[in-house]
Order: C-alpha cells, then sequence, then structure tokens
C-alpha cells in the first residue's frame, strides 16, 4: 500500500483536523443551542472550504519540496479534485438529512448536535473503510473494475432515481430501528435517552444521530470508490474526503433554505458517477491526466447548478 504519507503529513492532519473540531465544537457550546441563520451558515461554509484550501496549498508546497514540482502538482491536483468529488456527493447528503429532521420534526436548536455527532461517527467511519479500500486494492487491482462497474450502476440508478421523493415510511433501517429500539414521541431538550437500565428509552433524537450515521455510511460505499478512481493513496483519499466532511454542517444549514433551487444536481451526480466508473473501468487503457478529470467533474456540476437556477422547477420540464 503505497502511500505519500510520512508521520509528519499525518501529525499535521490530525492536529488540524482535531483543533478544527474542537474549535467548532467551543464555538457551538459557547453560542448555546439556537437556530443558524443563513448568514452564520455562510461564514463557516467559506472558512471550511478556506481551510481545506490552505491545507492543498501546503501538502502541493510540501510534495514539491520533497518530491519535486511535478509530483507535488499531482498530488495537490489529486486532492482538489478528490475534494471537490466528494463535497459535491455530499450535497446528497443534505438533501437526505433534510428529510430526516422534516420526517421527525427535529427541533430548529437541537439540529447543529444531531449533525455535530453524525459528522464525528461519519469521520471514524469513513477512515475505516477507506484503509479497507486501500488494503483490497494494494492486494487485487481487479477490484477496481468492480469499484467502477458498481458506479456506473449506482450512477445510472440515481438518475432515474433524481426528482422522485424517498419514501422513509418504506425505509428497512428506519423500521428496524423504530421496531427494536424502545423510544419515546417526544424531544427532552437535548437529551438522547431517558431513564437508566432495563428502563431506559431513547429519544427521536437518537433515532436521528442513527439514522444520519447509517446514512453516511451507505452514501460513503458511492463517494469512497470515485475517490479512489482519482488516487489509489489512502492519505490523499483519506484527507480530501474527511475536509469534505468536515464541512456538512455548515452546508446542511447554508442550503436547507435552498434545496428546491437545485433540483437538477441530482441529475449531474449521476453524471460524475457515471464519469468516474467509465475512468475506473479503463484505467487500463487509458488514465485522462487529473487536471482532465477536475475540469470534466467541475463542468457538469457547475452545469447543473447553473440549469437549475436558469430553469426553476415549477417552469422546467423533467430532463430525460
Amino acid at each position: 500500500m503505497e502511500t505519500i504519507g510520512s508521520p509528519l503529513l499525518w501529525t499535521v492532519f490530525a492536529g488540524v483536523v482535531l483543533l478544527a473540531l474542537l474549535a467548532d465544537l467551543v464555538l457551538m457550546r459557547h453560542g448555546g443551542p439556537h437556530k443558524v441563520s443563513f448568514k452564520e451558515a455562510a461564514w463557516w461554509s467559506t472558512g471550511w472550504v478556506a481551510l481545506a484550501l490552505a491545507f492543498n496549498a501546503w501538502l502541493w508546497w510540501h510534495a514539491g519540496q520533497r518530491f519535486g514540482a511535478a509530483e507535488g502538482e499531482r498530488i495537490g491536483m489529486e486532492f482538489l479534485t478528490g475534494y471537490l468529488v466528494e463535497k459535491a456527493l455530499a450535497v446528497d447528503n443534505i438533501f437526505v438529512f433534510l428529510m430526516l429532521f422534516g420526517y421527525f420534526a427535529v427541533p430548529e436548536l437541537q439540529r447543529q448536535r444531531a449533525l455535530v455527532i453524525g459528522i464525528i461517527g461519519a469521520i471514524v467511519l469513513r477512515a475505516l473503510l477507506i484503509f479497507a479500500g486501500a488494503l483490497l486494492l494494494a492486494k487485487f487491482h481487479w477490484i477496481l473494475y468492480l469499484f467502477g462497474a458498481f458506479l456506473l450502476f449506482t450512477g445510472v440508478k440515481m438518475w432515474r432515481a433524481a426528482g422522485e421523493e424517498p419514501d422513509l415510511d418504506r425505509n428497512p433501517v428506519l423500521r428496524w430501528l423504530t421496531a427494536h429500539v424502545p423510544f419515546v414521541r417526544r424531544y427532552v431538550g437535548s437529551a438522547l435517552w431517558i431513564g437508566r437500565g432495563s428502563r431506559r428509552k431513547f429519544t427521536p433524537l437518537f433515532i436521528v444521530i442513527a439514522m444520519i450515521g447509517i446514512t453516511d455510511v451507505i452514501f460513503a460505499v458511492d463517494s469512497i470508490p470515485a475517490i479512489f478512481a482519482i488516487t489509489a493513496d489512502p492519505f490523499i483519499v483519506l484527507t480530501s474526503n474527511v475536509f469534505a466532511v468536515l464541512g456538512l454542517r455548515a452546508m446542511f444549514f447554508l442550503l436547507q433554505g435552498m434545496a428546491d433551487r437545485f433540483h437538477l444536481l441530482p441529475y449531474g451526480l449521476a453524471l460524475v458517477l457515471v464519469f468516474i466508473g467509465a475512468k475506473m473501468l479503463l484505467v487500463d487503457l487509458y488514465k485522462p491526466p487529473v487536471l482532465l478529470a477536475l475540469g470534466v467533474v467541475a463542468a457538469i456540476i457547475g452545469t447543473t447548478i447553473a440549469l437549475s437556477l436558469r430553469f426553476p422547477p415549477a417552469t422546467r420540464c423533467p430532463p430525460g
């Protein structure tokens, strides 16, 4: 399993992430439970993106000093492409989170807590999945073809399902949780459960947090192979993935009032998965430059966002 990850790189990455999470938690606790405004979410989103780009620039420079300018550029572009792909695919997570919060009528004051706990769990679970995937790819090259075929299938499935409202009442995971986990049907402040021992019952907030974690793992099964199509280096895969996930909370509050305006974005995400899946299947015949892959992904996402804003849902004809 080849990687550029040196003790210094891993230490810097871990330190930046821990400090960022600590600052986020301290500031959130200092502000107390409150409804996050669009302005506050915009500032936080800008900060998370700036942090990711700053780390990208430092990694680019450090790799250039260590391996040479050409390698530094390649590594920097791989991180940036992976970050963009993961950031775009994270929008799908946001749409599901919005449905979960609406379905369980989560109070505005408790949404931050649910998202923070869910994101921390997502980082841990994604790290485990990434290292497992890297080990498998290092031993079995043919798994790339399996990943590629899976992404193609997922992209086609996402295209067909775009525009349809998922039915949470029929979600098997949610049905199992509500049938087997003893819970009360009311919120008790920010508590995840009430009572002790055999009398312990969980609040709806616990069910929501559990569903956020499970949902993120399901989406990670799509997004992690997508980044492995860009690079097989577990350090770049993990760092680009984690920096994209760190901004999920701010992105949620930024998009929660505008989700309907990006109605064509799921089609763009489907095309991104199809493109990356095809790239994986052709990896031994043709490997496009990282800059080309970055340009294609950016063009697809940018075009679908622009078309969404140009043709509002009420006036458009359904694609396909």
